[in-house]
């Protein structure tokens, strides 16, 4: 799907003021007063971990992913590690991940036990798709952790259909994709888990780490309500009773302040982001800069603005010297890295040579709509400089 741009939101061009890669300062002060309020109700209380800002947000957050269940955690990479364990998935087993991703989704099933199975992916969308996936399937694969990478969700419909036929547990790490949708549903409604980051530069962030698991089983949901707090077993006995392998891994009161403030914002920044993504699919030259394809099924929410270009690190220097920050994700896969490339067995061409060619534009919802054509316009002149 594809945001039509609007002009509500333009503001004059500041030709001569950089255009930062990230700013989250005017999403903080968009909640500034709400969060205020509710921190002082924390001071108040002294609900400082967990208390009744925590279960707000996890029943928010549920229904907003359309899951029956949230649990809070202290980050995205606890979010997957604390899920995998709860799966069963440890010792012995595999779980399929896709070369590009941020290196937490592999260290996630390490930390766990088990063993990360690396894909390749699609050349257009960078993601894994059920051939990809079905390459890499071995004897030993329990699990496929499907990364909604740039916040996009590939073919769940093919994707959630394979592992049902393969009999492999579905993990959905959706750390930048929260609001995104395929055909209407929401990331992390589709695996037997949905796992999301916090982070402050998220789509949806905290003011400090903070994450989370969603799902809709019961009895899956209370395992990891044990595990996150030290594997306590309330029903066992309280505080004292220790029924699992635990960690340390709870959400705090002062973060669930401010992710129920920033939640109510979601849609709206979301939109945004979707309307800024529409003026750099309009006005960058495809024919020398290759953006991220965007499949018809789903509405992306657009952490990243991802595009690929020939002789990457110069055109970030050109760009930067026009007032024009950029980033990478992810210049080294996560099958080449030292502590991983013991587990891969052979190459994975498109992961890596998109590693070499990706560069993240200016992508935030208070960004304006001019600053979005400067970006665009930018970096059109760059790469024809670079042509010449």
């Amino acid at each position: 799907m594809t945001a039509e741009v609007t002009t509500d939101r333009q503001q004059p061009a500041r030709s001569s003021e950089p255009v930062p890669f990230l700013d989250i300062s005017g999403a903080t002060a968009d909640v500034a007063e709400e969060v205020r309020a509710g921190w002082d109700e924390v001071l108040r209380t002294g609900q400082y971990v967990g208390g009744k800002a925590v279960a707000a947000f996890e029943k928010e957050w549920a229904e907003y992913c359309g899951t029956d269940f949230a649990v809070g955690v202290a980050n995205g990479t606890d979010a997957l590690h604390l899920a995998i364990r709860a799966l069963g998935i440890g010792p012995g087993d595999e779980v399929i991940v896709p070369a590009n991703t941020f290196v937490a989704t592999a260290e996630a099933v390490i930390l766990a036990g088990a063993v990360p199975r690396f894909a390749d992916v699609d050349d257009g969308t960078l993601l894994l798709t059920p051939e990809t996936i079905k390459a890499a399937v071995t004897p030993a694969t329990k699990a496929v952790a499907v990364v909604h990478l740039y916040g996009q969700l590939p073919d769940m419909t093919a994707i959630t259909q394979m592992c049902e036929e393969l009999g492999l547990i579905l993990i959905e790490d959706a750390a930048q994709a929260q609001g995104a949708t395929w055909n209407g549903r929401r990331a992390g409604s589709f695996g037997h888990v949905g796992c999301f980051s916090f982070y402050p530069g998220k789509n949806l962030g905290a003011f400090g780490d903070a994450g989370a698991v969603v799902t809709s089983d019961a009895k899956l949901t209370e395992l990891m309500l044990s595990i996150r707090d030290h594997g306590r077993m309330q029903s066992e006995g309280g505080h004292y009773s220790h029924g699992v392998l635990g960690m340390n891994s709870r959400l705090d009161g002062v973060q669930a302040v401010v992710l129920s403030a920033k939640l109510r914002h979601l849609d709206e920044w979301n939109q945004q982001r979707r309307e800024l993504m529409a003026i750099y699919r309009e006005l960058i030259d495809p024919e020398r800069a290759k953006l991220v394809e965007q499949l018809e099924d789903g509405e992306g929410v657009h952490h990243l603005a991802v595009v690929q270009v020939d002789q990457r690190d110069r055109v970030r220097e050109l760009l930067q010297e026009r007032g024009i920050g950029t980033g990478i994700h992810y210049p080294v896969p996560c099958h080449v890295m030292g502590p991983y490339a013991q587990y891969a067995d052979g190459p994975l061409p498109v992961a890596e040579a998109a590693a070499a060619r990706q560069l993240s534009l200016p992508m935030f919802p208070h960004l304006s709509q001019d600053d979005a054509r400067r970006v665009a316009e930018g970096l059109n002149a760059v790469l024809a400089e670079l042509d010449r």
